[in-house]
């Protein structure tokens, strides 16, 4: 294993590793580990969920989005694959980049990448299907799962612009997905929280049994995992949906 720097030793003096923290806790110690930190960055916080799933079987495939409350705290660039009357839609939408083919063959050529969200149209996909292998692996793929293939141009505009965070389980059950920045407020980065993991705990898919939720985890960029107390978490999201 690679040595830790003296920052990230510094804040993981402050983390108790044999403990689940309340997620009301957790967001408390990550403000103090970025403070002992001291990055010169504004670290994204990151949530990390093991599910008990395996992906290979279709009825424990966990997939799908989440638009975050107060979103992800940064510009995020659309690239809108659409012909047409959908096409001047996206643009009035205020889709960063719009195009067809000319921009279906940019990325093929170029393997262009300088966008956040793809968003198609369910006419274009047939063409857009080519960009599997270059959209895919960075989680950019258009999907109808996660409401990146739509008529509604309009409206998936708007969700990708407020924050709108996809997820997909890896092929050992787990999920990764930011949360926010740690400059956030204590109130705001807590709502994004039990937004995304609201999410996840919707999307149990059919095939999954038992425990769902084994663990979870979260982090800012380069600081040490703060682990959650699962059932705690869940029972806090039950009480704030009754």
């Amino acid at each position: 294993m690679a040595k830790r720097g003296k920052k990230y030793r510094k804040a993981l003096e402050l983390v108790d590793r044999k403990k689940l923290y309340s997620l009301e806790e957790a967001v408390d110690l990550l403000k103090k580990v970025a403070e002992v930190s001291q990055r010169n960055f504004d670290e994204t916080v990151e949530l990390a969920m093991r599910l008990n799933v395996d992906p290979k079987y279709a009825d424990q495939m966990v997939r799908g989005s989440v638009v975050l409350p107060h979103g992800l705290g940064k510009p995020i660039k659309v690239l809108v694959l659409a012909e047409g009357e959908d096409a001047k839609k996206a643009e009035e939408a205020g889709a960063d980049y719009v195009g067809g083919e000319n921009l279906i063959n940019k990325i093929l050529k170029e393997e262009w990448i300088d966008y956040d969200v793809v968003i198609a149209t369910p006419e274009i996909m047939p063409k857009v299907a080519k960009l599997g292998r270059i959209l895919g692996p960075r989680g950019l793929m258009p999907s109808p799962k996660t409401g990146t293939v739509t008529k509604n141009i309009e409206q998936a505009i708007k969700d990708a612009k407020k924050g709108r965070v996809e997820f997909k389980v890896d092929k050992a059950g787990n999920i990764h997905m930011p949360v926010g920045k740690v400059s956030f407020d204590k109130e705001k980065l807590l709502e994004n929280l039990y937004t995304a993991i609201d999410a996840v705990v919707r999307a149990r898919p059919p095939g999954a049994k038992g425990q769902y939720v084994k663990t979870m985890t979260v982090s800012t960029t380069m600081g040490p995992g703060i682990k959650l107390d699962v059932n705690q978490v869940l029972k806090k999201l039950q009480e704030m949906a009754a």
